[in-house]
């Protein structure tokens, strides 16, 4: 059931110079590339359906600010006129544009970094995650230490480069639907850990591409192999929680449908509520969300992650997968056995 709102639009693009009107030109995306149309998404509940492509236009929005003002503060005055419930959508629009300038204009490499030291940092997630979408168009080599490039190493906790290959992997989706989602395909270069940071915005990805419905976005999960399951759980959550689309009943429903995988589920839901609280920019369906998929508030499911990363360090395992087991251990003891699958 997808009874949220839509999300109003962002405000066009303000009049650039003669630069950024050219990098516009040789870079820029279309606010129609959105549309559900476009990607080839099925069509869905029309609430959702709204909401999820406005979502797209912002982000594509915040990508256009960045290639047409780079400065941190004036980029970020830029995308302080979004709606707060929409803006980190922006700041990973903008991350996306910054890492690209960083790379095809080499006598400065360091506006993501700047930005993240200044005004980016409150979104500190959405901004790792902005960059990833850079790291799939530039084809940058990535191994299993995870991404180091561009400049996305430059946060309070070095761990949140992992959420580059989630932004990797959310693009990759957006793009290329059928090759991920019907053909099951990884980018080859992607090794070890980096392959399932991927599925966590894959599976992101996956809550867009079935229009936020809770069944369609299970049956999908279920025709991948058993050992992606739990990542494409947690990013479904992720994006359920932090984008939004479904009314309680739809998240109860959603709960149920994730059976064994719920803690995953959970866990991506209580760091989408971090990532809102960290941004200052909280959101009804982000509090409703915490609720039905963690059983708490959204403050107590941030604090959730705050208090997993407690004494967090790389061992046999990244430190961001140790964060994320932490994260769902706890709400595993919360749950307790499986229930029955739900209706949708």
């Amino acid at each position: 059931m997808n009874h949220a709102p839509p999300l109003s639009s962002p405000r066009p693009d303000r009049s650039p110079g003669l630069a950024a009107r050219l990098r516009l030109r040789l870079l820029g995306i279309s606010p129609a590339e959105a549309s559900f149309e476009r990607r080839g998404f099925a069509p869905c509940e029309p609430s959702a359906q709204a909401r999820l492509e406005g979502i797209g236009r912002t982000f594509i929005h915040g990508y256009r600010a960045a290639l047409a003002e780079e400065h941190p503060d004036r980029l970020a005055a830029e995308l302080g006129g979004v709606d707060l419930e929409l803006r980190g959508f922006a700041f990973e629009g903008a991350a996306m544009g910054l890492a690209l300038l960083d790379h095809l204009l080499p006598w400065r490499r360091d506006r993501l970094a700047r930005f993240l030291r200044g005004p980016g940092d409150a979104h500190a997630y959405m901004v790792h995650v902005g960059a990833g979408w850079a790291l799939a168009r530039l084809g940058r080599p990535i191994d299993e230490s995870g991404p180091t490039y561009p400049r996305i190493d430059a946060a309070p906790h070095p761990l949140l480069r992992w959420l580059a290959l989630d932004g990797y992997g959310f693009h990759e989706g957006y793009f290329q639907p059928e090759r991920c989602f019907g053909a099951h395909a990884v980018p080859a270069r992607l090794r070890g850990y980096a392959r399932r940071a991927f599925d966590q915005g894959l599976g992101r990805c996956l809550w867009f591409v079935s229009g936020a419905n809770a069944r369609k976005a299970a049956t999908a999960i279920e025709t991948f192999a058993a050992t992606r399951r739990s990542d494409l759980w947690s990013g479904v959550g992720l994006a359920a929680a932090y984008a939004g689309g479904l009314d309680r009943a739809g998240l109860e429903s959603l709960l149920a449908l994730a059976e064994d995988q719920r803690a995953e589920l959970s866990q991506g839901a209580a760091f989408a509520a971090k990532a809102r609280q960290r941004a200052g920019n909280p959101a009804p369906h982000t509090g409703m969300a915490a609720e039905v998929l963690c059983g708490m508030t959204a403050s107590a499911a941030a604090q959730v992650t705050d208090r997993a990363l407690v004494d967090l360090s790389d061992g046999p395992e990244p430190a961001y997968e140790a964060w994320r087991r932490r994260v769902q251990a706890r709400f595993a003891r919360a749950h307790g056995p499986p229930p029955a699958a739900a209706a949708d």
